[in-house]
């Protein structure tokens, strides 16, 4: 559907800075919210490759702005979930499996190629009148006390009361406003690439920790194709791709045990190299991040568009309760503090986890396998961890409800 256009006299209040996945899920939140949206940024890469694993509460999200329905004929769900200790070190643990039964999920999440994610979200906000799209890139900003001005490659201005930065772990965005962020780059790189396979995945994704870092299947449609993150150094994930498919295939099938029968690797694979990076502040001088402009981490566990999507939920909220002026100072301490714990909480986990696979030292690979082995074998552990990990709290809540009973009897 083509974009309604919107009347030049009106102000835009919102300033969307990005348009990945969370640039155009932001717009349709704060558009869906009762806002009028400027999003700046060129048509999205469609061609991606890669898949995204969103949890429940993040589905309940792209419900709400309009456009699950179409993803989810598309989409793998994620019913069982299993870490299976591969580091071949003297201290090993037996592999922990979830089961969204478990916790009274059908599923915990859809599994969705990124070219579907993009393309349905970037239609949906072609065919929003409350969103402007000026497909073009800012070539400066202009952050005053009254209001957020974004000067764009075409020459043209606009401006709003509050920017949304989603445009990338580089931000610009991020730096006009004078947020410092702290980055460490990590000796590892993530070979991403589609394979088939002669046995059904079951709706299991299986996460092998190995010692170069995660070696990740997550199921695709159809039952016999997955998606695989192989996190390994540069130099073998280099080596990897320059693979014949045959040999790559074989290789892939050796590392998962043929868990999944015969492996046939599909073109286009894709590396990505790993890095850390946790912003000094979330939010300041009408400048609100979300999605990697405020958080960078290995990937394990999929976390990163699923934290991104909780960043937009909390910032639609702050804003709709500052409505008048949502980049005020009031609403940018607000979100800065409402998104804090989550955020570092997140962060610290995964980059600990895969320090721990890393290090040579005794005492983290210890830890770690007493933590998997506990999660394997105690089941109100592994409730209480399938429940945090798709709502924050409530695996503390469920917890606590646990407890009182237990008194009570």
């Amino acid at each position: 559907m083509p974009t309604t256009a919107i009347p030049a006299e009106t102000e835009a209040k919102i300033l969307v800075a990005g348009t990945g996945p969370a640039g155009l899920i932001a717009a349709l939140s704060f558009a869906g919210a009762g806002f009028v949206v400027t999003l700046v940024g060129p048509e999205p890469n469609i061609e991606d490759g890669r898949t995204t694993a969103l949890m429940n509460p993040a589905l309940e999200t792209l419900e709400r702005i309009g456009v699950l329905a179409a993803l989810s004929d598309q989409s793998a769900p994620l019913k069982i979930m299993r870490i299976v200790d591969a580091t071949e070190r003297l201290i090993r643990s037996t592999p922990a499996t979830f089961h969204a039964g478990d916790i009274a999920e059908e599923r915990f999440g859809l599994n969705i190629p990124n070219k579907v994610l993009v393309a349905t979200l970037a239609q949906a906000v072609a065919a929003n009148t409350s969103i402007d799209w000026k497909k073009t890139m800012v070539e400066s900003w202009n952050l005053g006390s009254d209001e957020a001005v974004a000067r764009l490659a075409d020459g043209s201005e606009v401006s709003g009361k509050l920017v949304v930065a989603a445009d990338g772990r580089m931000s610009p965005a991020r730096q006009a406003a004078g947020i410092s962020v702290s980055s460490h780059p990590f000796p590892q790189a993530a070979l991403v690439l589609n394979f088939g396979h002669t046995l059904d995945h079951n709706f299991t994704s299986t996460e092998f920790h190995t010692q170069t870092g995660p070696f990740t299947q997550v199921p695709l449609p159809g039952g016999r194709r997955s998606s695989l993150v192989c996190v390994v150094r540069p130099e073998t994930a280099s080596e990897l791709a320059a693979l014949h498919d045959d040999a790559l295939s074989l290789h892939i099938e050796r590392r998962m045990q043929s868990m999944l029968g015969r492996v046939t690797v599909e073109p286009k694979h894709q590396i990505y190299p790993l890095s850390t990076s946790t912003p000094k502040r979330f939010a300041r001088n009408r400048v609100a991040l979300v999605g990697e402009a405020a958080h960078v981490f290995p990937p394990i566990g999929a976390q990163g568009l699923n934290l991104g999507i909780r960043d937009i939920v909390d910032l639609v909220d702050v804003s709709s309760k500052n409505r008048s002026d949502p980049g005020s100072d009031k609403a940018m301490i607000t979100y800065d503090l409402r998104r804090r714990p989550d955020i570092v909480a997140r962060t610290s986990a995964v980059n600990l986890l895969n320090r721990s696979l890393l290090s040579n030292m005794l005492p983290a690979q210890i830890a770690r396998s007493a933590t998997l082995e506990l999660l394997g074998r105690f089941a109100p552990l592994r409730a209480f961890f399938m429940r945090e990990g798709l709502h924050p709290g409530s695996g503390f809540s469920a917890l606590g409800s646990a407890l009182r009973e237990q008194i009570q009897r």
